[in-house]
């Protein structure tokens, strides 16, 4: 009974231990950064000789770094509640409604999750060429809102299999619309799990750079792309600078996200 006891607690040791080199592997190149941010502006040395802001203020005030981020951010809020005023609805209408074919309709919703972005990237740039769209904020908008709903349902199913659907079932009773009924008793028990997704598709359209690289030039440039283009023809060290507000930012997002699904599974 000791050898066994003893085994699997060696097991769970070394388990534990692949999984702690597993998070330093991916942690590591975030923690380089950060300290580079802060080092000399004119190239990039690690550890920095000297503690400075000189990368952070190049980075706002250059318009071409600067203009980047707004860009991103823009595209980011905009495909957000986008995603979110076709997703919701769909969400529950699919989960509502007896539909015939309502399994190939989530499936087709789905789909931007299974086709490789490389592949959505080359369609999407074939496509909008002949729309007129490359190069616009509203052909990035419109590409990341088909790449963000699919995560923005799946969070809105989840939270709809949690909810109460017996308060609709009275609330019919009692004469209510659907209207009414989607506005004042679903999306009151969705809060979090809307918010969940609205969070995922946010940080997915802000740190997304494959679809936005086939379809921007220099005038809808996001930051991402502004990244990619800078390490291949101009390596500055105000990458750094721009990848530690990027991680920062990332690292707030994921814990907004956690901290909601503990709420979402405490109040379930």
């Amino acid at each position: 009974m000791n050898e066994l006891f003893g085994s699997s607690r060696s097991a769970r040791i070394i388990t534990a231990t692949l999984a702690w080199l597993c998070y330093l592997f991916l942690l590591v190149p975030s923690l380089i950064v950060i300290p580079i941010s802060f080092g000399n502006p004119g190239q990039i040395e690690f550890p920095p000789r000297q503690l400075t802001l000189d990368l952070y203020r190049q980075f706002f005030t250059d318009p071409a770094w600067w203009g980047s981020m707004v860009q991103s951010l823009l595209v980011a809020v905009v495909t957000t509640l986008l995603s979110l005023l076709l997703s919701v609805p769909a969400a529950y209408a699919l989960a509502r409604s007896h539909l015939p074919g309502r399994g190939g309709l989530q499936g087709l919703f789905m789909m931007p999750m299974l086709v490789p972005v490389i592949v959505l990237g080359l369609g999407l740039y074939l496509q909008f060429s002949s729309w007129g769209l490359l190069d616009t904020t509203a052909g990035i908008v419109l590409a990341h809102i088909m790449l963000t709903t699919p995560y923005i349902m799946v969070s809105v199913l989840s939270g709809l299999k949690h909810s109460d659907i017996a308060l609709e079932t009275v609330a019919a009773i009692m004469g209510a619309s659907r209207v009414t009924i989607f506005f004042r008793v679903v999306l009151p028990q969705l809060k979090a799990a809307i918010a969940v997704g609205a969070l995922f598709a946010f940080l997915m359209s802000l740190d997304e750079v494959v679809v936005a690289y086939f379809l921007t030039g220099t005038q809808a440039m996001t930051l991402p792309v502004k990244m990619f283009s800078s390490i291949r023809w101009e390596l500055t060290p105000v990458l750094a600078a721009v990848s530690t507000l990027l991680t920062v930012l990332s690292l707030l997002i994921a814990l907004g996200i956690i901290a909601l699904q503990r709420k979402t599974e405490a109040s379930s």
